[in-house]
């Protein structure tokens, strides 16, 4: 037997495979606390352009299209920004209540995951 331990959508699970018993029975997996998502680096004082809150590429893709500007007043969870990946559109959001200081990439961008997208005050 083997031990896995998988995350799916932040819930992580404890599995254990049985090897060569071909059937097709396996015990339910339980979910396993994960720790908890890391929120958005802040900055300790906002420098030039950049805001407070950092908001960050999930994972590697392509810009498809910028949904708010600089300046103006977004509430947590609004749309920032359509991140391409894996033929899969993913919406990039807001982390909490602010304003938009500034949009550091436009439609188009390839971008790596961490890569910093938009900054908010």
């Amino acid at each position: 037997m083997k031990n896995y331990t998988i995350t799916v959508n932040g819930t992580a699970y404890d599995v254990t495979v049985e090897e060569g018993t071909g059937s097709a029975s396996a015990p339910a997996a339980a979910p396993k606390k994960a720790a908890p998502k890391a929120a958005a680096p802040k900055a300790a004082a906002p420098s030039g352009a950049q805001g407070a809150v950092k908001v960050n590429a999930p994972m590697p893709g392509k810009i498809l299209s910028v949904k708010a500007s600089a300046g103006q007043a977004v509430k947590k969870g609004d749309v920032l920004l359509i991140l391409e990946a894996m033929k899969m559109e993913n919406e990039v959001v807001a982390p909490q209540d602010g304003t938009v200081a500034s949009i550091n990439v436009s439609a188009g961008d390839s971008v790596e995951a961490g890569a910093v997208l938009a900054s908010l005050n």
